[in-house]
């Protein structure tokens, strides 16, 4: 699919460099839109959430802004109506498919949302390529004849993570609602039986998809049980794509990240002047993700305490924000994740048994890569060839994977990724990654 054509500006704005500002906290979404902008001579400036936008605005006075359907540290509508406050003259665009009618239109409105379009486009393209074995070379380079038959490079998605919301893109009349970032209509799922984004053939690896397409059309609690790195977050991205739910938000949270005496606030949202430093109330994570999917990551660090209050949400389906005495309704579907034995930690005290029974109704474990390392050329084809988008494609000689089979993996998939993205910094100009280059003594787990 190509993006929709450029739109043609006047003459007397045509090569005129213009500001824009992207607020989101999706790192992903803020490159990819800042990048086509580039392209059409936007110079662009990025926010990771309201308060960074509104300093970033007052000091590079933007003709436009495009902000995210959430912001992690501020209400989005009171924002959206502070700034259009004392920002009257920006050309405002949100990702949720809606154009602030207060705001100036431009001439640059159609070029905004032919670059929401183009990357909505771009995102999409990879999830409905199936890869063609037969079609691909692969980028481990063999100087003899090889004992098994070579493993082909896959096309598939990149699979970053990042908390990730609705994005619905705008056409000039008002809203359009198109599909979700990072998710795609059931229908046009890969086919054949492995995942595209669950890279390995190993009996385990297919298990995991087998799984994931029973229980994906369902409303079932999943909790995803594995060892760090081992692509926890991916699996429950496909739970996500393959559901009914795929065109509404996929948020994520991860419990071990923030501290105690945010986390509640964070879940759950506050008021304003619920505590010390609360000067505007905020949506929380869980209202964020209505009628999508709410993923808690390393469920087993969130305090006991907090467990009893996510455990009257998962029961009932309604919250409080913290300072309000008001209930909210909302509808979730929870993936949880750990790379703790939760049974066992239920078991011991340390995990409300309520609350796990609760979460692990179904229950899928990855691998570590130890386990499933005939995937390890797969894998290495894969991540060589995502490296490979912004740099000249790197091969892996014999050499180079036999020292990758030798390793023992302790920081599994990720830490295999790290292995490889050094090692393309350390080969340099050579086209070929070498015993030499492969380092594990900086990977970081």
């Amino acid at each position: 699919m190509q993006p929709s054509t450029v739109p043609a500006l006047p003459a007397s704005v045509r090569f005129r460099m213009r500001t824009a500002l992207v607020a989101s906290a999706d790192g992903n979404f803020r490159q990819k839109l800042s990048q086509v902008l580039g392209g059409l001579r936007w110079q662009v400036r990025e926010a990771e959430g309201g308060a960074q936008a509104w300093a970033e605005a007052n000091a590079s006075m933007p003709e436009a802004m495009i902000v995210d359907t959430w912001l992690p540290d501020l209400e989005l509508s009171e924002f959206l109506s502070d700034f259009r406050g004392s920002f009257p003259d920006v050309d405002l665009v949100t990702a949720s498919g809606s154009v602030a009618e207060e705001s100036p239109r431009g001439p640059y409105r159609q070029e905004l949302l032919y670059a929401l379009r183009s990357i909505q486009e771009t995102d999409t393209a990879a999830w409905n390529a199936v890869p063609s074995l037969a079609a691909q070379s692969s980028t481990v380079e063999s100087t003899e004849a090889p004992a098994e038959p070579s493993v082909p490079a896959l096309g598939v998605h990149d699979g970053e993570s990042a908390p990730i919301v609705l994005s619905r893109i705008p056409d000039e009349a008002g809203t359009l609602p198109i599909r979700p970032r990072s998710s795609i209509p059931m229908n046009e799922a890969c086919s054949t039986e492995r995942l595209p984004e669950l890279v390995g053939n190993a009996d385990c690896m297919l298990e995991i998809s087998r799984r994931v397409r029973l229980v994906a059309p369902r409303i079932t609690p999943v909790l995803i049980e594995g060892p760090t790195g081992s692509g926890k977050e991916l699996v429950a991205e496909a739970l996500h794509r393959l559901s009914k739910r795929s065109r509404k938000p996929f948020v994520a949270i991860n419990c071990a990240a923030i501290p105690e005496a945010l986390l509640e606030a964070e879940l759950f949202g506050h008021t304003r002047g619920a505590f010390t430093g609360a000067v505007q109330g905020r949506t929380g994570r869980i209202e964020a993700a209505d009628g999508g999917t709410l993923f808690l990551d390393e469920i087993g660090e969130m305090p006991l305490g907090l467990q009893a209050k996510l455990l009257r949400f998962v029961e009932c389906g309604e919250l409080q924000r913290v300072g309000d005495n008001e209930t909210v309704k909302v509808d979730v579907r929870i993936v949880a994740a750990t790379h703790r034995q939760l049974a066992q930690q239920a078991q011991d005290g340390g995990f409300r048994a309520d609350l796990y029974y609760r979460l692990a109704v179904f229950l899928i474990r990855t691998p570590a890569l130890a386990d499933h390392t005939q995937d390890l050329p797969l894998l290495v084809n894969h991540f060589l060839e995502k490296l490979g988008r912004d740099t000249p494609l790197k091969r892996l000689d014999q050499g180079a994977l036999a020292k990758l089979a030798a390793h023992n993996w302790p920081g599994n998939v990720r830490e295999l990724e790290h292995v490889l993205e050094r090692g393309v910094i350390l080969a340099g100009e050579s086209p070929r990654l070498t015993t030499r280059d492969i380092d594990f003594g900086l990977a970081v787990n």
